[in-house]
Formats: structure tokens, sequence, C-alpha cells
């Protein structure tokens, strides 16, 4: 399912438009972004928990010449899906 998708379904099951939906469902992920910037995690009960996770700096190799590189401390940002989720996406949900 794309961005588009979830906006038309949307507009469907709650009678609005497709402008108000996209705008809506733009500053859903907007916020949630802003919130993973400032360092917050992000738990939307039911469905998951969006975090950021430090990745440490490291040497990789180049695969195609073989060569030591340098990788970059970073970072990540994460998810972990909720329970009622992972029941779902299992079918064990009732």
């Amino acid at each position: 399912m794309k961005k588009s998708d979830l906006i038309d379904a949307i507009a469907a099951r709650q009678g609005m438009t497709k402008t108000q939906v996209q705008s809506v469902v733009d500053d859903v992920f907007e916020l949630v972004i802003k919130g993973l910037a400032d360092g917050e995690k992000v738990d939307v009960r039911g469905f998951g928990t969006f975090s950021v996770r430090d990745s440490a700096a490291r040497t990789g190799r180049n695969p195609q010449t073989g060569a030591a590189i340098e990788i970059a401390a970073r970072r990540v940002p994460g998810f972990k899906p909720g329970k009622e989720m992972r029941d779902r996406v299992n079918g064990d949900a009732k």
C-alpha cells in the first residue's frame, strides 16, 4: 500500500476529501519525524513504538576494491510493532 492508497482508503471510510486526509496524514508523519529528531519515542498504543537508535562508528570494506572505509556513527530510526499489530498480522486477533 502506498501513501496515496492510504489517503484514498481513509477518505472513503471517513467521508472526507482527499485533500483534507492528505493534510492530516502529512501532519501525522511530520510530527512522528519531529519527535524522533528531538530524541523522543513516539508510542502509538496498539500500533507500535517509533524510536531512534544509535549506530556506532565502524570500519567496513568497499565491496568493489576491498579497501577499508570508515563508516561514521549515526542515528537510525526504528520501529517496534505493538502486540495488537503482531497478533492481527499473525491472524491471532479475535
